[in-house]
């Protein structure tokens, strides 16, 4: 279904991928698209168990910018079912792997996050707002940590 065996690779083993074709299941992808509020195709949608979105993707991106997305959105998967340690794990790939995607900065706000909920560890948001104003100096993520800084 996806051209880059990465991709693939990824879907097949962290989710259960569902297509619905616009023309072919004009009933059903009108059903899902009022649904989820899904207005162009295509759009990616990452559900939790219970079907709750928690990460969407309108529009096609290149696999560099894609699979830190899906990262991304099993990171919010494991952040709302209270699975902080491997929240921060799935965020802290995307900053290793992919520190120049369009979702890195957010994920890294969102690994400090993870952290100080499952350890309980306040000097992770310090920590957090210090290395988003070193790496992504001019994102809104270090805006939005700056009021965790210990200097300001």
């Amino acid at each position: 279904m996806w051209p880059d065996p990465r991709v693939e690779k990824l879907v097949q083993e962290e989710f259960v991928p569902v297509r619905l074709h616009v023309q072919k299941q004009a009933a059903e992808y009108k059903r899902v698209g009022e649904e989820y509020g899904a207005v162009w195709t295509p759009t990616t949608l990452m559900l939790d168990s219970s079907g709750t979105e928690r990460h969407r993707v309108e529009g096609f991106l290149p696999t560099s910018e894609f699979l830190p997305h899906l990262e991304f959105g099993l990171g919010r998967i494991a952040f709302s079912d209270g699975e902080f340690e491997k929240a921060e794990d799935r965020f802290r790939r995307i900053v290793d792997a992919h520190p120049d995607a369009e979702v890195a900065p957010e994920a890294l706000y969102w690994a400090g996050v993870s952290r100080y909920k499952g350890a309980k560890d306040a000097s992770a948001l310090s920590q957090t707002a210090a290395a988003l104003r070193e790496k992504y100096p001019d994102s809104t993520w270090a805006r939005k940590a700056s009021v965790w800084a210990r200097d300001g």
